[in-house]
This record gives C-alpha cells, sequence and structure tokens, in this order.
C-alpha cells in the first residue's frame, strides 16, 4: 500500500520506513537499496532483521489481536472493494487507503454502491469502540463519501429497497451497554435522511434482514426463545408480526415474489428446506433429504419448562432416554451451552446429533437456558454480568433439580455433565463446588480468567464482563469467578477435551486445569485433538467429531449403570 499508516508505529523507539519494506522487495514492487549486514550500522542490522521477519522467522508481533483462530496473526490486512465487469471481463479497485470497506450493495442506477467502514487515525486494533458507518462510493471516480454516520450508532449494512425508495440500515445503539444491546433494523431516505428505526421495541439479537419484492417488508430472523424465529417489519408502521416460529429453527431464507423459501429445523428432521407464502402459511416441503435415514430410528423430543428465579424466567427441557420403561430410572446428563450468549432449544440445530446419539444410549437429558444466554432480551442476557459462575450455576442445576421432582425415571444418584466453551467453564465450575455428579466432561474451557485474557482471542470477554485485572476491584472478580481458583474442591472424575489449534480460548486453560488435578492425585483424563480449533464439534475434521461424541459416552459409562 501507498504511503504509511496515520497511527504511530506500534513498536516501541521505531518508525515507519526506518527499515525497507521486503515484503514490497519480493513482490518486485521496491527495489533493496540497503544492504543487509549484521555487522553493519544500524540501518544495515535493521535491514538484516526485517529480512528474517519477511520470512516470519521470527514473527514479529506488534499488534494487540495478535491471535487468530489456529494461529498467530501478526499482519495487518484491509478489506477492499473492487468491480467486474461482466462484458468486457475487466476489474478495478474502488476503494483503497489503511481502512476495510465491507457489506457492499448496488444502487438501483449501478452508479454507486453502499458499504459499511471505520474511519480513523489509530491502529485497527484499537478502534473497536469507534462506531461504523455507511458510506457511497462512485463508479466513475472512486469518490468515497460518508452517507450515514452517528456517535449514538454502529451502522453495520444498508441494502436499497427493490423500487430504490428506501435504503434497508443495521446497526445496534452504542451507550454504555454496547455490549449488551441488540439489534436495529431501519430505513433512510436514499439521501441517508430520515432515519426510521423499526424494531426497537423487540429486544432481540437479529440479523439475515433481505427486503420483500414489493418493498413494503423487511424479513429477518433471530433466536428467540429456544427456537429461530423468522419475523418481517412493516415499512410504513413499524409493525413487527411472527411469521415463522415455536420450538423449530429458521435457517438461511430468501425471497421471490410472493414466495418463501427456507431451511428449518425441528426436533423430528434436523434440516430441510421449505417453501410458503409470505405470512409462512402453505407450507410445502421441498426436500427429504434425511427421512429415509429416520424412518427406522427413535426420536428423543424434549418437553419444555420454565421457572422463575432472581427475577429471571429461565426456560429448560427434559429428553427421555430410549427404552424408557415405567418404574425404572435412569442416568441423566446435564447439558449446558456456550457463549455465554448462546442459545439452545429445540429449533437450535447444532446439538441435533449430540443430543440423539446420548438418548438412543439410554441417558436422559436436560439443558436450558440459564441467565446470560441469547434469545431473551438485553436484561436476561446481561443477568452474568460479573458473574460468569454463581447465577448461571444456579440455573442450569436448579433446572435438574426441577426435572428430578416432575420425572420419576431421572435417576439423581447417578447424573453427568458436559459443557464446551463458555459452558467447559461452567462445568468446571460446578463440580468445584457440587459433588453431587459421578463424572463430567469439560471442553475447550477458560479455567483462570486473567490468564485468559493473555492467551484466548477471545480476550475482550474479560474487560467486556468483569473490567481489566489493574482495574480497582476487578482481580478480586476475576479471581472469584475463576473456575482455577477452586480446583483443589474437584472430587468428580474429569475428562478435559481441547483442540491443538485453539486459540479462541487457549490450550494453557486446559493444561493448568489438567495438571493441577493430576499433581493432586484426582480422577482426571485429557485429549488433545491435532489440527483442531475451537469449532471441532461443529466443523472439524469427521473422524474427531465421531471420536469426541464416543470418548463422552465411553467416559460416562464408567461410573454409570444402566437398567436391565
Amino acid at each position: 500500500m501507498e504511503g504509511t499508516p496515520p497511527w504511530e508505529n506500534p513498536r516501541p523507539g521505531r518508525s515507519y520506513g526506518d527499515e525497507p519494506n521486503y515484503e514490497a522487495i519480493n513482490a518486485g514492487k521496491a527495489k533493496e537499496d540497503l544492504k543487509p549486514n549484521m555487522d553493519g550500522s544500524v540501518e544495515e542490522l535493521r535491514a538484516w532483521l526485517a529480512k528474517n521477519a519477511a520470512k516470519n522467522d521470527p514473527r514479529v508481533i506488534d499488534r494487540l489481536n495478535f491471535l487468530g483462530e489456529r494461529g498467530l496473526s501478526t499482519a495487518i490486512s484491509f478489506r477492499h472493494l473492487g468491480v467486474y465487469d461482466l462484458e468486457t471481463g475487466t476489474s478495478e479497485i474502488l476503494t483503497s487507503g489503511y481502512q476495510s470497506f465491507g457489506g457492499a450493495a448496488w444502487a438501483p442506477d449501478g452508479s454507486y454502491v453502499l458499504a459499511t467502514s471505520v474511519e480513523s487515525n489509530q491502529h485497527p486494533d484499537l478502534n473497536r469502540e469507534l462506531n461504523s458507518s455507511i458510506y457511497k462510493i462512485n463508479l466513475a471516480d472512486h469518490a468515497v463519501s460518508k452517507l450515514i454516520g452517528s456517535d449514538d450508532y454502529r451502522y453495520t449494512g444498508a441494502t436499497f429497497s427493490p423500487d430504490g425508495k428506501w435504503i434497508m440500515i443495521t446497526g445496534q445503539k452504542t451507550d454504555e451497554d454496547r455490549n449488551f444491546n441488540q439489534s436495529l433494523i431501519g430505513v433512510a431516505k436514499p439521501d441517508g435522511s430520515g432515519i426510521k428505526w423499526l424494531i426497537e421495541s423487540l429486544d432481540r439479537r437479529v440479523g439475515g434482514a433481505k427486503w420483500s419484492d414489493d418493498s413494503r417488508s423487511i424479513y429477518f430472523s433471530g433466536a428467540n426463545k429456544g427456537g429461530v424465529t423468522l419475523y418481517k417489519a412493516e415499512v410504513s408502521n413499524g409493525k413487527v408480526s411472527l411469521i415463522i416460529t415455536g420450538p423449530v429453527g429458521v435457517g438461511d431464507f430468501d425471497i421471490q415474489g410472493r414466495q418463501l423459501v427456507y431451511s428449518l429445523t425441528q426436533v423430528s428432521n434436523p434440516n430441510e428446506l421449505y417453501k410458503a407464502d409470505l405470512n409462512g402459511k402453505s407450507a410445502q416441503q421441498l426436500t427429504q433429504y434425511n427421512e429415509a435415514w429416520l424412518a427406522d430410528r427413535w426420536i428423543s423430543q424434549p418437553e419444555a419448562h420454565q421457572f422463575k428465579q432472581d427475577g429471571f424466567e429461565v426456560d429448560y427441557w427434559v429428553m427421555p432416554p430410549y427404552g424408557l420403561k415405567e418404574g425404572n430410572k435412569y442416568p441423566t446428563l446435564l447439558e449446558m451451552h456456550g457463549g455465554p450468549t448462546a442459545m439452545w432449544g429445540p429449533g437450535e440445530s447444532s446439538m441435533w446429533h449430540e443430543f440423539q446419539v446420548l438418548a438412543g444410549r439410554g441417558y436422559g437429558i436436560v439443558y436450558a437456558n440459564p441467565r446470560g444466554s441469547g434469545g431473551y432480551g438485553k436484561d436476561f442476557q446481561k443477568g452474568n454480568y460479573k458473574d460468569w459462575g454463581d447465577g448461571p450455576a444456579k440455573d442450569v442445576l436448579t433446572a435438574l433439580d426441577k426435572a428430578g421432582e416432575a420425572y420419576e425415571w431421572i435417576d439423581e444418584d447417578q447424573l453427568v455433565l458436559t459443557g464446551g466453551s463458555y459452558a467447559g467453564y461452567l462445568t468446571a465450575w460446578i463440580v468445584g463446588h457440587d459433588h453431587r455428579f459421578k463424572a463430567a466432561v469439560t471442553q475447550r474451557g477458560v479455567y483462570e480468567l486473567t490468564f485468559f485474557m493473555g492467551e484466548g482471542n477471545a480476550w475482550r470477554l474479560v474487560p467486556n464482563y468483569f473490567g481489566y485485572p489493574w482495574e480497582e476491584g476487578a482481580k478480586e472478580i476475576l479471581d472469584y469467578n475463576s473456575p482455577q481458583t477452586y480446583v483443589q474442591n474437584i472430587e468428580t472424575p474429569l475428562l478435559i477435551f481441547h483442540g491443538d489449534n485453539d486459540l479462541r480460548t487457549g490450550v494453557r486453560q486446559s493444561e493448568l486445569l489438567y495438571k493441577s488435578l493430576k499433581i493432586m492425585d484426582k480422577p482426571v483424563e485429557y485429549i488433545r485433538y491435532p489440527r483442531e480449533g475451537h469449532e471441532l464439534s461443529r466443523s472439524g475434521e469427521i473422524n474427531h467429531r465421531f471420536d469426541r461424541i464416543g470418548r463422552i459416552v465411553e467416559f460416562f459409562e464408567r461410573y454409570v449403570t444402566h437398567p436391565n
């Protein structure tokens, strides 16, 4: 890129341009005018060191966000927009400079595009608190101008209505609660004026917004009380309607004319494509990808329940085991979700296979959406602020207690526990405070919060929920909320999973927990998956995903018995 960044060189005592740019030299875009020499002048020494660094040997780190998902991310990159001419086969770059552009959408006449960007003189790792704006980019002269921007809102997208009379805008309010505020969808005039927000009263995090062909409505989806609901907002009056809702999950969707096409998750069938009218009525199933496979298989159907606790209404579900017979008692698994802002329910697709495998193995399953979960509004989602352990653990354990009271088949002397990511944290927290479980499996979790700020690429969860460790009172809260603080109290046999390349939570977290338990001669086993990052259970290698579920079953089978 031409020129130098507008921010100071983050390497202390250094300035931009004080060493050769070997990326440009190696690409043939610059000449090597200075001889690299370790024994030469400081300038020649810097050239010699820069030549080594250009080979990533060693890696020179000057970024705050230097961790990717599976490896280091030391280089800064910027995303720019280009246009490709289908008739001539030529292309040209529209944007440039030390800022990224994304979410491009055409103007009706094709003369310009709208995109989102953050313009700042700060290093991109430091401008997270700045609000993104909507920019207009002319194709003729590549002129870039800000169309919509505000100190109060972060704008995340803009799309013209089919009739060209409106721009749909998406965003989020950015007051002191910017980390917990819900999504916004609105409209503005083509010149960016007359902004009108449509879903301020909805109190949900939503996405995937799309115009209807008649430009009268906007469709969008979002997590909602255990399902993924498809909504419609009317542009004229802001009325929001539920088009498809309930204990189901709408995946991707599209609209053409009077037809709505969508994918749907149900407990009875993990995923199929459907079409319906624009009100979600007269639905017709279009595919049968799973029907033959499911024809000779038993499916455990969850039953929904709710209780009130500490001002929160908590949803939970109970799934019966295969072969359930009256008078018998069955081992029961408490499953917990991560995030901590994720949401589970009958309409959530990622756990379908795991739940059904374990229920098919003869385990009852209880799962809940404790305080802090998404899908229930801002106040509920903020319910675990500075409280990752006590409150959420109380919610999931209360769900387990109430399930035990309501279902005679639950064997309360044969309970097991598992969860991943934040729920890996919650698993370790619970077994450090509660000894009712026969065995537990903690997966890719976080166990020491201060250290997590240094190791994980999701480190901003620490300041967002607790504050920085050096701030007054924060270290005490972090220590109190760290499962590692209570490791000496863990008596439950524990199986620990982590991927070798998981940098979202960091493998040192599980190494610390495992080594501590091993030193104290506690019952613990540690499984490390090669080549895997944090998404092992969802997008990992197929053999690893099979192996993971198999090891969960095998570990629990060591400690429970099933009725004959």
